[in-house]
């Protein structure tokens, strides 16, 4: 089993455009390995008075949420940066919903996603 932490992780799926389906950027993924698991990683930006909330919901389905990701690159000002991370199998459906559900949480919460990406272990 991989973790969040593991230091050989590289990128090798992504969706940061919302209009693209899932299903789309996993079939593009050259590097992916459906059979393994991979860390999914959603970007996102929240405003800081949220950030402990937004942790808190997300730890009940065992997210973790931290500091940086693609809302660091973009400048976000008034937000908060972050990355919501999770090991788990790639699938287009969990891959859709679960883009849905951090969409849902950044609305409710005056934030933005910026996309999600999937990392594995690289081959040595």
């Amino acid at each position: 089993m991989i973790s969040i932490d593991d230091p050989g992780l590289q990128v090798v799926v992504w969706s940061y455009d919302d209009t693209e389906a899932a299903s789309t950027a996993l079939a593009r993924a050259t590097g992916w390995e459906p059979e393994h698991p991979a860390v999914l990683r959603h970007h996102l930006a929240l405003p800081g008075d949220v950030v402990d909330t937004a942790e808190a919901l997300l730890a009940q389905d065992d997210w973790v949420l931290r500091p940086g990701g693609r809302a660091e690159e973009l400048s976000v000002s008034g937000s908060t940066p972050l990355v919501a991370l999770r090991v788990q199998r790639l699938d287009a459906l969990h891959c859709s919903q679960e883009s849905s559900r951090m969409a849902g949480l950044a609305q409710r919460h005056g934030g933005q996603v910026f996309g999600w990406d999937a990392l594995q272990p690289g081959s040595d």
